[in-house]
C-alpha cells in the first residue's frame, strides 16, 4: 500500500506541471493535445517494439480501452480551454471536482452504493469551487469549462480502474492514448474550422514543453497513476489529484505572479479543497473506507 501511495503522490507532482506546460505553450487547446498524444503514442510504441512488450489485441478488447481513450482527450481539450480561457491557478483549481463527479459516477457504473462520506467530502470541495467562483466575473466561462473537463476525468478513472483488473497498465495507456489520437486527428479539420490558427506548427520552445509533458507529464504520470489504482480506489485517486492545484498553483504564482489576480475568497476556496484531501487520507488511513 505505502508503494501505491508513493507512485500516486508521485503522478501527482508531475501532473501539477501541466497546466504550467498549457499556459507556456502557445498553441490553443486542440492542438496542444493533438500534439501532446501524437508524440506520447508514437514513444509509447517505439518503446514497446524495442522491449518487445508489444500485445495486438482483438477489437472487443480494442473498442472499451479506446473508448476511455475518447474520455481522456476531451478531458484534455476542456482543461487546457479551461486555462487558456482563465488562466492556470483556475484552471486547476475546478479539476478538484473530479472527485465529486468520482463520487457520483462509481456508485453508478459500478452499481455499489453511494459512499455517504465520500459525498459530504465532496461537497466540501464543491463549496471551494463556488467560492472561487463567485470571486471575479471574468473567470466564469474559463470555470465553467474546467468543470466539464473534472466530469471526464472522473469517468476516465472509473472505467479505467475496470480495465486494469483485465489487461497489464501499458497496453491499457497505448491504446488509450493512440486511439484519443485517431479519433481528435478525425475531427481535426472541423475543429480548425470553428478555431483557426494562424500556424499548424509549434515554436521552437512550443517543442520543447511538449516533449517534457508528453514523455514525464503523460507517460510516466500514466503509468504510475494506473499502477497505484490497483490498490487504491477511484475516489481516493481522484481525491489526491486535488492536490495537483496546490503544485501548480504555486509555481502559477513564482512564474505568471497570478498570486496578483486572486483574493481571499480564492483562497478560502482552496483551503476547503485541500481539508477535503486531508480527511480523506485519514479515513484511508484509519481503514473507514475501502482504500
Amino acid at each position: 500500500m505505502k508503494k501505491a501511495f508513493l507512485q500516486l503522490h508521485l503522478s501527482v507532482f508531475l501532473a501539477g506541471f501541466t497546466g504550467i506546460l498549457g499556459k507556456l505553450i502557445s498553441l490553443n487547446e486542440g492542438l496542444l493535445v493533438w500534439y501532446r498524444l501524437l508524440i506520447t503514442s508514437v514513444t509509447l510504441y517505439i518503446l514497446f517494439r524495442i522491449q518487445g512488450t508489444f500485445k495486438k489485441l482483438p477489437w472487443k478488447d480494442i473498442l472499451p480501452i479506446g473508448g476511455t481513450g475518447v474520455i481522456v482527450a476531451l478531458h484534455w481539450l476542456f482543461f487546457y480551454g479551461s486555462i487558456k480561457y482563465s488562466n492556470v491557478s483556475i484552471g486547476v483549481i475546478c479539476f478538484s471536482l473530479t472527485s465529486l463527479f468520482t463520487a457520483i459516477f462509481d456508485p453508478l457504473i459500478n452499481r455499489r452504493r453511494f459512499d455517504v462520506a465520500e459525498m459530504l467530502l465532496s461537497m466540501l470541495t464543491l463549496l471551494g469551487i463556488l467560492l472561487i467562483f463567485h470571486f471575479d466575473t471574468q473567470y466564469r466561462t474559463g470555470i465553467i469549462i474546467g468543470i466539464i473537463s473534472a466530469m471526464f476525468a472522473a469517468l476516465f478513472t472509473v472505467f479505467n480502474k475496470r480495465l486494469i483488473k483485465r489487461f497489464d497498465t501499458y497496453t491499457i495507456t497505448f491504446y488509450e492514448l493512440s486511439t484519443g489520437f485517431i479519433v481528435l486527428s478525425m475531427a481535426m479539420p472541423l475543429y480548425l474550422y470553428l478555431f483557426p490558427v494562424p500556424s499548424l506548427l509549434p515554436s521552437s520552445p512550443d517543442i520543447i514543453y511538449l516533449l517534457v509533458l508528453a514523455w514525464f507529464c503523460t507517460v510516466l504520470m500514466y503509468l504510475l497513476s494506473m499502477s497505484a489504482l490497483k490498490r487504491i480506489s477511484p475516489f481516493t485517486v481522484n481525491l489526491c489529484f486535488n492536490l495537483e492545484p496546490v503544485y501548480s498553483i504555486v509555481m502559477a504564482f513564482l512564474l505568471f505572479h497570478e498570486n496578483k489576480l486572486l483574493n481571499n475568497a480564492f483562497y478560502a476556496g482552496l483551503g476547503c479543497i485541500i481539508l477535503s484531501v486531508g480527511l480523506q487520507m485519514l479515513r484511508v488511513a484509519k481503514g473507514k473506507t475501502a482504500s
